[in-house]
Order: C-alpha cells, then structure tokens, then sequence
C-alpha cells in the first residue's frame, strides 16, 4: 500500500523567517489520522530565510534527524558542539536527558531542510551530536544510508532507533531499489524533481506512507533527490 501525500495538502505555518510543511501533526497543526507513521513522530520540510533561524530551545528524549537540501544548517548547543551541515548531509541530535541547542541559517541565501523526529529505543541516556559529510554523488543511481541504528550500518550516523534512513538522487530513467523488512513500513519524500515508486507518481514536496511492500522500484520521472525513513 503506497499512500501520497500532496505537497498542497500538508499542514504547516508560515512564520515569515521560517514557512513550515508538516507531514505529521505539529505545533497548531492537528491531523488524528497523521499523529505519526511508527517510531516516526515528525517529518517536517522548512524553508529558512537568510540570516535568520531557531533560538536556543531544549528537547529530550528524541532522535532529531536534518537533512539540508538546500543551503547550510549551522548548529550549537549545550554540550559545546558547533557545526555547518551543507546541502546533502545529515546530523543526527540524540537528546536524551536533555539537550539545548539552536539552528541558524547564516548563508546569504535560502537554506531548506528536513527534519525528522523518531522516538528512540531507550530513554534516560546521555544526550549526542554529530554530523557527517558525505562524498558528493555517492548516493547517486541507489539508496545510501546515511543515518541508522540497524544492525550492519556501521558507516552511517548512529540512531537510538531501529529505523534508517536512507537517499537517492535519480536521473531521468533510471531505476533504484529499496527492500522493506517485514513487518517494518516506510516514509518516502521527493526532496526535488518527480519519481514513481512502484508505479505510483510522487512530485516535489510530497510524501508517500508506505506499508504491506516488500520491494520498492523507485524510479526517476525526471532528475530527482529522494529521502526515505524506514521504520518499526
């Protein structure tokens, strides 16, 4: 079963720095029927104006996934970590007891993320940052896992949860192959272009609630960049 979620139809909020799509329920938007797809709590798409970005706020007991599409992503928090994440890599945030940190566009253009919360496996440990880059066009014509906490994933950024996340970036035609686990599901996003996922069209922004398929054949309508989270 492959249910698309129109980029039009999604929740969210534009705060004039920051315009916020909401794949799930958040903050002021209230969906019973999108509370969360498994361990997957938030999938959020937020275009960050220039120079602008999120104040020092806490969070605990959540693993906090960003992928940067677009621009660059500077981070800091109360452990003393700092850091830039640039279009195409991932950080991970594990906020365990309880972290406090702030995201800043410092770029002179647009900078456009994903953010993606999963409930973790434990709670009460010690809180984490780290980020990685990521060679550029490694993860093109197949799937690259880039954050995970399943066994064998050793290269990617470590998760408290047993979900993965994995990207692609297609050319016009060609085809990549991603095989779900049974009893697992999967969340899919176009971060850019146009696809079919077994046959079902996917277009820019929207997402794709993804369960009961063993094999998806994900295939570039157009040049594209996908994002999928797969989870219990």
């Amino acid at each position: 079963m492959i249910e698309v979620r129109p980029f039009a139809q999604l929740g969210g909020a534009n705060h004039g720095w920051l315009n916020a799509k909401h794949h799930f329920s958040f903050a002021s938007y209230y969906d019973s029927k999108r509370m969360n797809w498994g361990q997957m709590r938030v999938w959020n798409d937020d275009t960050i104006q220039p120079h602008t970005g999120f104040a020092t706020h806490p969070h605990q007991d959540m693993e906090i996934i960003t992928y940067v599409r677009q621009g660059a992503i500077s981070h800091q928090d109360s452990l003393g970590n700092k850091g830039r994440t640039i279009a195409g890599d991932v950080q991970v945030m594990s906020a365990g007891t309880g972290i406090r940190h702030s995201e800043y566009n410092h770029e002179d253009e647009v900078t456009k993320i994903f953010q993606i919360w999963i409930h973790p496996e434990q709670t009460g440990l010690p809180p984490s940052w780290g980020t990685r880059p990521f060679p550029r066009g490694e993860n093109a014509g197949e799937f690259v896992t880039l954050a995970s906490g399943l066994k064998g994933d050793d290269e990617a950024l470590p998760i408290r949860a047993k979900a993965r996340l994995v990207a692609a970036t297609l050319d016009e035609g060609h085809e990549a192959k991603y095989e779900i686990a049974p009893g697992r599901k999967a969340y899919l996003v176009v971060a850019k272009g146009a696809i079919e996922v077994n046959g079902v069209a996917v277009k820019t922004g929207d997402g794709a609630a993804i369960q009961s398929e063993k094999l998806l054949n994900v295939k570039g309508i157009e040049q594209a960049e996908v994002v999928l989270v797969d989870v219990a």
